[in-house]
């Protein structure tokens, strides 16, 4: 993993992350987070097409859904992406083609439909995990700060117990 500390000279600290200016500290840590999420997103995109072979959108809704052995209502994915309904259709239906994900009709409701993954995506997110993680890692080490870094991965319980250990 990177050394914390450094930073390549073509990368400044995250201006957010300085703590001067109008902005009030939750303000400044919103942004913070919004920053430092997308470096990882950005990163993310490559490691994910390349392990997974999916688009990173698809990938969001294989990640809600590893959390979810029952599966989840359609209408919900699209409530905790902040999607429209009409892109998630979409998306599941790639998911699907590939044969990552079931769909199937929910009991008593004509109109809902339940997405779950099947044992194929299961295999490529515990194979791709430890990839995936690092690369999380080695994105908010680039981009933040030591002490965001920290603060960071005391929101993340995995990236927190790691902090501890090294």
């Amino acid at each position: 993993m990177a050394d914390p500390d450094e930073r390549p000279a073509d990368q400044p600290e995250c201006p957010s992350a300085q703590g001067a200016g109008l902005l009030p500290a939750e303000l400044r840590a919103w942004m913070l987070m919004l920053a430092s999420t997308g470096a990882v997103e950005q990163r993310l995109r490559t490691v994910v097409k390349e392990r997974l072979d999916v688009s990173h959108d698809e990938f969001l809704v294989l990640c809600l859904l590893a959390e979810q052995p029952a599966g989840l209502r359609m209408s919900r994915i699209a409530e905790l992406l902040g999607r429209p309904k009409t892109r998630l259709t979409y998306q599941i239906a790639c998911l699907q083609h590939a044969g990552l994900v079931t769909r199937k009709s929910v009991c008593g409701d004509k109109r809902g439909v339940e997405v779950a993954l099947t044992e194929k995506a299961r295999r490529l997110l515990a194979e791709s995990s430890a990839v995936l993680a690092e690369t999380v890692r080695e994105a908010l080490d680039r981009f933040i700060g030591p002490a965001q870094c920290e603060a960071m991965r005391a929101l993340l319980p995995d990236l927190a117990a790691e902090t501890h250990a090294e």
